[in-house]
């Protein structure tokens, strides 16, 4: 039960595909996600969230789904009192909010630069490293058990990289110093801090995404009405941070049937015109059950 000082509010983590780029929306430039009070007139959490949202973004959202709830002691200023963040997970298409001060987008990656592995592992990786296992040695009673963290959470030293681990990694990194909301030096390749810990909170849904992708088939909330078999792989690898083993992925789309050809074709893919498809809605249905997998196979 939430009293005294302590109050609540409902924040929202809305990603997009627009592109090749997975996006979020925010709001005050760049720096914070979109929140709001909950209302004793609202009828559900939910039902508060879509409300404001709507309202204050002119955006309407799709799939929705509670996320986490961040109530740690030391997450706000408890001179001002204490808030209860109640966060979901909306997946939407990216539109152009309107009106003067809407909130905009901004890709992931700017806030995560190191999750990012469509095109190889990424340099920035390497002095991340450096720095981690520097604060690995720091205390040499807790070096080994430190290093096998860092090892294990970023896929150093023969580990494998667990796309998964989005918070993992970005928590260790505040842990260290690395991030500018750990108030330390922040590392230059710490990505783009966020009010509080938003920064945290969109790592959670980034992760809670990547790891839905595997096994119920949400992506399809974040396509066109109509798309190729191409665009479909390039937005789970944008998810992902993946790059996709192109033959395995369309074997095992057409394996589960999700999909189903519109009988019209596209000729903007550069080469010769490509096959449109669309989803098929009864599978929602059809698979809420048992679940629908989509293939993270690497190259």
């Amino acid at each position: 039960m939430i009293t005294g000082l302590a109050h609540a509010e409902l924040i929202a983590v809305l990603a997009a595909v627009t592109g090749d780029a997975p996006r979020v929306m925010t709001v005050q430039g760049g720096f914070a996600l979109p929140s709001g009070p909950f209302e004793l007139g609202h009828r559900s959490l939910q039902a508060g969230l879509r409300e404001w949202v709507g309202d204050q973004t002119g955006h309407p959202i799709g799939y929705l789904e509670q996320l986490y709830t961040f109530a740690d002691r030391d997450r706000t200023d408890e001179a001002t009192g204490r808030t209860i963040s109640i966060s979901y997970l909306g997946l939407v298409r990216e539109q152009a909010a309107p009106g003067a001060g809407r909130p905009g987008w901004h890709g992931w990656y700017d806030y995560f630069p190191w999750e990012d592995h469509r095109q190889g592992r990424p340099k920035i990786l390497d002095g991340i490293a450096a720095r981690l296992t520097e604060w690995a040695g720091a205390e040499p009673k807790r070096r080994d058990l430190r290093q096998r963290r860092v090892d294990f959470t970023f896929g150093l030293s023969g580990a494998a990289w667990n796309e998964d681990l989005v918070l993992q990694r970005y928590e260790l990194m505040y842990e260290a110093g690395l991030v500018a909301e750990a108030g330390g030096a922040a590392h230059p390749a710490g990505g783009r801090p966020m009010f509080a810990d938003h920064r945290r909170i969109l790592a959670t849904g980034i992760a809670r995404l990547r790891a839905k992708i595997k096994y119920r088939p949400v992506v399809f909330e974040l396509m066109p009405e109509n798309f190729t078999l191409l665009q479909l792989q390039r937005s789970v690898e944008a998810l992902a941070g993946l790059t996709l083993h192109k033959p395995n992925f369309r074997r095992l789309i057409d394996q589960q049937e999700l999909i189903e050809e519109t009988g019209e074709t596209t000729s903007g893919t550069g080469g010769r015109p490509a096959k449109l498809f669309r989803y098929r809605h009864a599978v929602l249905e059809e698979r809420a059950m048992s679940g629908t997998k989509l293939p993270l196979s690497r190259n």
